[in-house]
């Protein structure tokens, strides 16, 4: 089995170490990161610009671009066939509700879906993270049941760690994606050189949490696993907007 592993911390972040550690003796593991955090840089390609690809003393291959850009360039590029399995993570940080359409550990994940490899990101959810071993054994847990049964189709799925040890993991559920209030305004504040400068604020507070949620699961000590999907289409909206442009 070979796996490709990814991240948007950067090469160098502990999660992605503790990830290659824990599926070693599982698949030929290939790692191709960014050099340093993208934190955030969702689904953009470089295309202004041309990318390098180097390897680091521990075997890491890094790039200078996003996280979807070394998905893309080791499938597309470096690698020589197609591998098994993309695993995106261990993020630091959740990556639950409307985080997933901003996170470069979910993007990473969902290039290696576009390019037809079933895909996992794995996140642990605390900052800063103090349990990566706990999401590195889900992690492992969940390629062990991929390779056992695999499923019928390529899949795309979100993985939420609650920041606790293995032992007090109480399972593991299927969930949807709740939802965040508006997110807090950006901060405002001056540079050493007297200049304005602005820092994005914070992600707002969970308003949809309840029972069946990414953000439910995490919360009760539940590894949370959602299936996402590629098409924004809004359908139940193309009735309306016919009706609109007929008018």
């Amino acid at each position: 089995m070979r796996i490709l592993l990814c991240n948007d911390d950067g090469y160098f972040a502990p999660g992605i170490e503790h990830l290659a550690r824990a599926l070693a003796d599982v698949a030929e593991i290939t790692v191709v990161a960014p050099e340093r955090d993208r934190s955030g840089a969702s689904n953009s390609l470089t295309l202004d610009r041309p990318l390098s690809l180097k390897r680091a003393a521990n075997g890491f291959y890094h790039v200078n671009g996003t996280p979807t850009d070394c998905v893309h360039l080791a499938v597309t590029g470096m690698l020589d066939g197609l591998p098994d399995m993309v695993v995106s993570g261990i993020n630091m940080g959740a990556n639950m509700g409307d985080d997933t359409i901003y996170s470069g550990t979910v993007a990473a994940a969902t290039e290696g879906f576009l390019l037809g490899i079933p895909s996992l990101a794995i996140s642990l959810c605390g900052t800063p993270g103090e349990y990566f071993a706990s999401a590195a054994q889900v992690a492992r847990d969940l390629v062990d049941m991929l390779r056992r049964q695999a499923l019928r189709e390529p899949v795309l799925l979100n993985v939420n760690v609650p920041d606790v040890p293995y032992a007090q993991l109480r399972g593991t559920v299927v969930t949807r994606l709740g939802k965040r209030h508006k997110a807090e305004p950006v901060v405002r504040t001056l540079s050493p050189r007297n200049e304005t400068v602005f820092w994005v604020g914070a992600a707002g507070a969970a308003a949809d949490a309840g029972e069946g949620t990414d953000f439910h699961a995490v919360r009760n000590h539940l590894v949370s696993v959602t299936p996402l999907q590629v098409d924004l289409t809004h359908n139940a909206q193309l009735p309306l907007l016919r009706g609109w442009l007929a008018r």
